[in-house]
């Protein structure tokens, strides 16, 4: 079998390689060579070296939509998985219709982030309306508009996760504590939480990952309306390449920054919570 492996590895990898390397390394390489020019399409640019990222950290939009984007995130992801993990404990105690409840939550992920943005819109304009405001009135409506949304998104997704997680501790534990006399939140606090950290790693990743990405929903819910002021970090970088004319070097700039801020925030989450699943 190992020889048989060894022989054929390279015909079955071969194929995901040249994809990963034609769709993703070479375009990376392109984009982040294409943040040190100025141009307006591959084949014209010209180097200008840091020019782009010092104007990049001049653009009060870009530093605008990084605030509004790091409290969008620190809310969202508070909100997701708090209320995620209290459904999950819910659904895991064996009361009829679990499974219902479950496929129900769950719905709202498989719906694109466009068109639940278009429906919440008309949802929150029609509540909005009563009192002759709209959605686009305030950035805090577009900011409490983007945290419900997402939140109503996603917790059925990490639910799902924290359920499987819940489902995996021995019973064993949980009737050991209680015949020790542990209440219910030292149960939770010692036993449970301890034990479900690799469900929480995922969760906490998929929303902090999701929370700074976030593009489709942001379009449609509020356009960065009103005056780019609930504009996220995505939709400024797609306004900037497509909406300004000669910024395509700067919008690309902005691109590996963002990069770079994504995986250093996800970096440093995975290394400590992976390091609370090592101490458990």
């Amino acid at each position: 079998m190992e020889k048989s492996i060894k022989k054929y590895f390279a015909f079955f990898v071969l194929p995901t390689l040249l994809t990963f390397l034609a769709l993703f390394l070479v375009p990376f390489l392109l984009g982040v060579y294409l943040s040190f020019t100025d141009f307006t399409t591959v084949n014209d640019s010209k180097w200008v070296g840091f020019s782009n990222y010092s104007r990049v950290f001049e653009d009060t939009d870009f530093l605008k939509a990084s605030w509004f984007t790091v409290k969008y995130a620190f809310v969202s992801v508070i909100s997701v998985n708090l209320i995620a993990f209290i459904f999950a404990m819910v659904l895991t105690k064996g009361k009829k219709g679990t499974n219902l409840f479950r496929t129900v939550f769950f719905m709202p992920n498989l719906i694109g982030g466009i068109v639940l943005g278009y429906i919440w819109q008309l949802i929150f304009n029609g509540i909005l309306f009563k009192y002759d405001l709209t959605l686009t009135f305030s950035a805090k409506y577009g900011f409490w508009g983007l945290v419900i949304l997402t939140s109503w998104q996603l917790i059925g997704y990490m639910m799902i996760i924290y359920i499987a997680g819940i489902q995996g501790i021995s019973k064993d534990l949980l009737e050991v504590a209680t015949i020790e006399g542990a209440s219910r939140f030292q149960t939770l606090r010692k036993v449970t939480i301890p034990l479900i950290m690799p469900a929480i790693t995922i969760c906490l990743f998929l929303t902090l990952s999701n929370a700074f990405k976030l593009f489709d929903q942001n379009l449609a819910l509020t356009a960065g309306a009103p005056s780019k002021e609930s504009t996220m970090l995505a939709l400024d970088i797609y306004n900037t390449f497509y909406g300004r004319t000669g910024f395509e070097g700067v919008a690309q700039s902005k691109a590996v920054v963002f990069f770079v801020l994504v995986a250093l925030i996800s970096l440093v989450q995975l290394v400590i919570t992976r390091r609370r699943e090592i101490e458990h």
